[in-house]
């Protein structure tokens, strides 16, 4: 009767924080459009299956389906956004190239969630670890990070190529980069969380019974600190997209064969003056993206507020 009456609680508590959410038209609208465009990378390839990589140099340089409208140009329904320089369908390399960059942002954030959890917790519980774990978190929040990141690619990229190949070296590579260079925000959110805890009452009890500090962790802090780390997840998931597209638009990032949205803006530089929409289509999807992520957070930050909900 009991396990009923708390499965029940807290079947309860996560229906209050959904209707808290969907109180938040950003972060719903958010939401939406996040769905849509991860079914949009990852079903495209079987509804719009050309290739990205495809050289078409007769149907080099079309204008998206706008100017078929006006007359401005030629234009052909085989090519609704339009062909690169090479003839290569726009629409095709949008779809590989947010394959890429969602799955760089993915893993780049689940990294370093990772890091600044562990982090987080270490200097939170453990007193004696908490004055140098804090120093080098503060350490490496005073490094200049574009710099950083640079300076770590051009290390590393050659050596990770030679030994993963080209795509999936410069994939390991971008994806630690940004994971190890993203995790402070995160420790000292947890960290704060955890002093706080610390001195709550179930704790005390626990410790007074013996717990061993790993249960302690694991059963009593982590899963009251996942709220923040949450809210991070979603903020570090824009971060590593934002930063990925910039190192590909940097021409550090992937190979020039291996289309991301970044690398797309930065194929399209050259001529944005006469074909303004292939800087618009890539620039729309990360900036859309980037948003629609951004308002998640806000609004499971509202939604994980017991004060906000009224409890």
């Amino acid at each position: 009767m009991t396990e009923d009456l708390l499965q029940v609680r807290v079947r309860n508590q996560w229906w209050d924080v959904w209707d808290q959410f969907k109180t938040h038209r950003g972060a719903v609208w958010g939401g939406g459009f996040l769905l849509f465009i991860t079914l949009f990378v990852l079903l495209g390839p079987y509804i719009w299956q050309l290739d990205a990589t495809k050289l078409d140099i007769r149907n080099k340089d079309l204008r998206p389906f706008y100017t078929a409208l006006s007359g401005t140009a030629n234009w052909t329904w085989a090519h609704p956004l339009g062909t690169d320089n090479l003839g290569r369908d726009t629409l095709a390399k949008l779809i590989e190239g947010g394959q890429v960059s969602l799955s760089v942002g993915w893993v780049a954030m689940a990294l370093a969630l990772v890091l600044g959890t562990l982090i987080g917790v270490l200097a939170g519980y453990f007193r004696r670890l908490d004055n140098l774990l804090m120093r080098f978190t503060d350490l490496v929040l005073s490094l200049p990070l574009l710099p950083l990141l640079l300076v770590m690619m051009l290390l590393f990229r050659d050596q990770l190529r030679a030994a993963f190949g080209p795509e999936t070296g410069i994939f390991i590579l971008i994806v630690v980069v940004i994971g190890i260079t993203s995790w402070m925000q995160t420790a000292r959110i947890v960290r704060g969380d955890v002093l706080a805890l610390k001195e709550r009452e179930f704790v005390l009890a626990a410790r007074s019974i013996g717990t061993p500090a790993y249960r302690m962790i694991i059963r009593h802090l982590l899963p009251n600190v996942m709220s923040p780390i949450m809210v991070s997840a979603t903020l570090g998931l824009a971060n590593a997209i934002i930063t990925e597209s910039a190192l590909s638009f940097l021409g550090l990032g992937f190979p020039s064969d291996y289309p991301t949205w970044g690398k797309l803006l930065f194929d399209s530089v050259d001529r944005m003056a006469d074909y303004p929409e292939r800087v618009i289509w890539p620039g729309l999807a990360i900036s859309l993206t980037v948003l629609s992520v951004n308002y998640i957070g806000d609004g499971l930050r509202d939604a994980l507020d017991p004060r906000i909900r009224g409890l």
